[in-house]
């Protein structure tokens, strides 16, 4: 009871807070026809300011941070990453007229990091007070890249058995290598070199984070935009997806909180760091993956996986996802 009493006084305070409220505000702003536009040159400008600003907080405390310490919640964050997507590929290529590329690629979009979903929960948790490792985010990529993978070689080997092909080889290498010169990855490792190889603190305390809150509404202003635009290519596609969207969130996030809560026991995790994964886990990409899921599964349907993803996946995550992990925080950890 007390849980839920933490949940709602939460997601009360959630709805007055800039994060949230932006985010319903561009659903209702579409909602209603509005022809307010943003380009995409911003919208990718405001992307790589946040995430080269992760980035290289992340670093600059991983440079005097135990190592020990983040090691098994890296593994943690490569586990959940292939398992998520395993998993979801299992179900929704068993499902009833589903294509398997459109539910592979759908689960590795669900199985990725939505870069947008990482910052938002970063900001709650500066607000309720709730501390967390500075290179928890650094965890991004031990979630994404493995997801993705994981999703591009499911879709390879079922094109394979579709077509009656041999066991040609999933060249690995390349994928890894297309992936990590995505727009996101490359932003984020970007700081995190500069974190850990330079001392950009000043220019960080100075610049880069007095910018960081004011252009996280924007983005959530632009993904609530997105989110409605997206509702009528989901209903052209199979419902299964928009089943899947609102569940796999919190599915995924709970599971990733469990764990997260094991590497709180073992290793002194902190209850922000337990957040932080579950939200990871929770969100669906909506920067690195739809290009390189689209290039690499070009056979997958865009409007059943980025549909689902943004249009479902993301405000479930954002609204829903934030405010319980929080909650449950609070409630399991005493804080």
């Amino acid at each position: 009871m007390e849980t839920l009493e933490t949940f709602a006084a939460t997601f009360v305070s959630q709805l007055q807070q800039p994060t949230l409220a932006f985010l319903l505000g561009g659903i209702v702003l579409a909602a209603l026809g509005s022809r307010l536009t943003i380009p995409d040159a911003i919208y990718r400008f405001i992307v790589f300011l946040l995430l080269i600003t992760i980035g290289m907080e992340a670093g600059m405390e991983i440079r005097g941070a135990e190592w020990a310490a983040m090691l098994l919640p890296m593994g943690f964050a490569v586990l959940l990453g292939v398992g998520i997507v395993a998993i979801g590929a299992a179900l929704l290529t068993r499902l009833p007229r589903l294509q398997a590329e459109d539910g592979i690629a759908t689960a590795g979009l669900f199985g990725a990091v939505s870069a947008s979903t990482l910052a938002a929960a970063m900001v709650v948790l500066e607000g309720v007070d709730l501390p967390f490792e500075a290179w928890v985010p650094a965890l991004y990529p031990f979630m994404d890249l493995p997801a993705l993978l994981t999703a591009i070689v499911l879709a390879r080997l079922a094109r394979q058995r579709r077509d009656g092909g041999g066991g040609s080889r999933v060249p690995l290498r390349g994928i890894i290598v297309d992936s990590l010169k995505g727009s996101a990855l490359s932003a984020l490792l970007l700081g995190l070199a500069l974190g850990l190889f330079t001392r950009p603190d000043s220019v960080v305390e100075s610049f880069y984070d007095p910018l960081f809150h004011g252009l996280l509404s924007v983005l959530m202003l632009i993904l609530g935009m997105e989110a409605w635009s997206r509702l009528a290519e989901l209903a052209r596609v199979a419902h299964w997806y928009a089943v899947y969207a609102a569940v796999a969130p919190l599915m995924n996030g709970l599971a990733a909180f469990a764990l997260g809560s094991l590497a709180h026991l073992l290793t002194g995790f902190s209850p922000g760091g337990v957040v932080l994964l579950a939200v990871m886990a929770g969100s669906s990409s909506d920067i690195s993956g739809p290009p390189t899921l689209r290039a690499a599964i070009p056979d997958a349907n865009p409007s059943a996986y980025i549909g689902s993803s943004t249009a479902v996946g993301t405000p479930i995550a954002i609204a829903v996802g934030i405010p319980l992990y929080v909650a449950l925080a609070q409630a399991v950890f005493g804080r």
